[in-house]
């Protein structure tokens, strides 16, 4: 595996990946790598000639009062991790590299970058939209994958790619979980025995809610029952909500929903999703 730090090893390396006609597969991450990483790996594997994968951990996407300075760093297992994966090429910036002296310029999406995360962290997706299309140009991918997990910014980073007409095919993986059902996190390193213990019940939240919409229930004592169950669980809730899948507006029952929902236990902040779709016959 190529570990590249500077742009201009960064251009010649993909360059020649081109000119052999191989097609090259992007999984952008902050690193701090788990199964649910891997998975990304195997299926851009799978999809593409040449793999390669981006570690940074982008300030621009971190509120003043969020975890930046202590995001979990691991660059030396994370290389190891995906050299055993098969992965081509490690593309990991500075933060001089990603944003030089002088760097002025910002994208933001409208629609659905709005409302959930949107409205929860102020800026959020200003910062991920940046660094996405700057990855984008820097790698220059035939294909980027991205996990479902982060569902809005799946959303963000899909509306980036036909927007800026990239060319690029986005490719969204279903969410990675423990035995327990817990979504594959990051963040998940942050949480005490006794919270990870806890944090089971926002999946089973999603999950009895999603199955209660499912079978026809009205929406909205659904997603009151999801909060209480969180609520008693110890989680303080940023939202827990039902969205469109596409556009994350207003549900309807006839087309594909999504149940998301971010909610915080003993300080540290976790977001899962479940799809949701009404059965016909319940």
């Amino acid at each position: 595996m190529q570990t590249i730090r500077h742009l201009a090893e960064l251009r010649p390396a993909t360059g020649a990946f081109r000119a052999a006609g191989e097609s090259i597969a992007l999984v952008p991450t902050m690193g701090a790598l788990h199964a649910g990483h891997l998975a990304l790996v195997t299926e851009a594997k799978r999809l593409a000639k040449r793999v390669a994968v981006s570690i940074f951990v982008n300030p621009k996407q971190f509120g003043p009062n969020e975890d930046l300075d202590k995001y979990p760093r691991r660059e030396a297992a994370d290389a190891r991790m995906l050299t055993e994966a098969g992965v081509d090429l490690l593309w990991t910036p500075g933060v001089d590299e990603m944003y030089p002296a002088g760097f002025a310029s910002n994208i933001s999406v409208g629609g659905v970058s709005e409302g959930l995360d949107g409205a929860a962290r102020p800026g959020h997706f200003d910062g991920v939209a940046t660094v996405v299309a700057k990855l984008f140009n820097q790698v220059r991918p035939d294909i980027a994958l991205f996990g479902e997990k982060d569902f809005q910014q799946l959303a963000v980073i899909r509306r980036i790619a036909a927007d800026l007409d990239t060319g690029i095919e986005i490719v969204g993986v279903p969410t990675q979980r423990d035995d327990d059902g817990l979504a594959l996190s990051s963040r998940n390193a942050y949480l005490l025995p006794e919270d990870r213990v806890a944090a089971v019940a926002l999946p089973r939240a999603l999950g009895a809610a999603a199955k209660a919409i499912g079978d026809g229930g009205a929406f909205a004592p659904a997603l009151t029952a999801a909060r209480d169950a969180l609520a008693a669980a110890g989680f303080a809730i940023d939202y827990v909500e039902l969205v469109d899948a596409e556009t994350l507006g207003a549900p309807d029952a006839a087309r594909p929903m999504r149940l998301l929902a971010a909610a915080r236990i003993g300080g540290t902040r976790l977001i899962d999703n479940i799809a949701v779709a009404v059965n016909e016959q319940g």
